[in-house]
């Protein structure tokens, strides 16, 4: 007993704290050899109005529409490749391509291009954002992946060089290194920063049938002249100033979308049916196929009754940004709490 009173200090150190050595000895070790692992979250967006306002000469369309991040996210893993050579991707769903046709790796043969960095990379995508949902979940990949070079790198570059070098990836990329609410013109690449004009805390479900829309078949069949004609400024005021309403959550493209999948159509109406005032909107995002109902986190009870239904990915969200030189980080009390797998609903306490 008596060497325990002599050195009282030395022993509370060792018997209550033993972490706190080693977790110390870890971090000046990282600091000798820099950045070797990194963990990001990468979430997906949903459009809360989406105007076609007119067909430019490329063959393109310019687009007036609120984008917002929302909490349903992936999750990639970064370590170091001990090799300079190539990057290597796995991930958790079959059939997402592992070489250049992954944006993830477009976006770091991108940043290598960009800065010169010879750093190759180990990457793991464990994937929760369903493909073909309008809900960008492979352009959020692309950005997460370009904000994790630049880590790794000792930030060569700006938020704005990561964000002018990511249109080059596709449309949808610069709009995630906005902090979360943006307004965005042009193809979708002109990016306005905006402070949120929607509660974070405000719930929406998130219901996408197997089926895809693909994009280009969606502008195949869209036509200018049946577009909407409200001004999407207009509509940017209304939401800031009265919150989200079925006015305001108007999609050019739904009308399309509707012609390639009539089952989205009959959706997106049997929800409208059925959720008696529990929605504040009804409305599908982007080009499809994910409708979003805004104000309530559940699905309508028939979603789980219906055969028909057995498929569908069904999530609940929220809305969600990001602090200054911080990359997205998934709420804690986001739990996904509805999900698809296997063909029957479950819950995840």
């Amino acid at each position: 007993m008596a060497y325990g009173s002599t050195t009282p200090k030395k022993q509370m150190e060792i018997v209550y704290d033993p972490n706190e050595r080693i977790e110390r000895l870890e971090d000046e070790v990282d600091k000798e050899a820099g950045l070797q692992r990194l963990s990001l979250f990468s979430p997906c967006k949903i459009n809360v109005f989406l105007r076609i306002t007119s067909r430019r000469q490329d063959g393109y369309h310019d687009l007036a529409s609120l984008f917002h991040v929302i909490s349903l996210g992936d999750t990639i893993k970064f370590s170091l490749s001990p090799t300079k050579s190539k990057d290597r991707l796995s991930t958790n769903v079959p059939g997402v391509p592992l070489d250049d046709k992954n944006l993830i790796i477009k976006a770091l043969n991108l940043y290598r291009k960009k800065t010169g960095s010879d750093k190759f990379f180990w990457i793991h995508l464990d994937k929760k954002v369903p493909t073909g949902a309008g809900l960008g979940g492979g352009s959020s990949n692309a950005a997460t992946a370009l904000w994790a070079a630049n880590q790794f790198s000792g930030c060569l570059a700006s938020e704005q060089d990561l964000q002018e070098w990511s249109g080059e990836i596709g449309s949808d990329v610069p709009f995630f290194f906005s902090h979360g609410a943006a307004y965005c013109t042009g193809r979708g690449e002109a990016v306005q920063d905006i402070p949120s004009p929607i509660p974070l805390n405000t719930p929406m479900v998130l219901i996408k049938p197997p089926q895809a829309c693909p994009t280009a078949e969606v502008y195949k069949h869209f036509r200018l002249e049946q577009a909407s004609a409200a001004d999407p400024l207009i509509l940017l005021e209304k939401i800031s100033k009265s919150g989200i309403s079925q006015d305001v959550c108007i999609n050019d493209l739904e009308p399309p979308a509707f012609q390639v999948l009539p089952s989205l159509k009959k959706l997106k109406q049997r929800v409208l049916a059925a959720s008696r005032g529990r929605y504040e909107a009804v409305f599908m995002s982007g080009s499809g196929s994910t409708i979003v109902g805004i104000g309530d986190p559940e699905p309508p009870q028939f979603i789980y009754d219906e055969e028909d239904y057995q498929d569908v990915f069904v999530s609940e969200a929220r809305f969600l940004t990001r602090p200054e030189k911080h990359w997205y980080t998934k709420p804690i009390s986001y739990t996904d709490e509805c999900y698809q797998e296997g063909g029957e609903h479950k819950r995840k306490n």
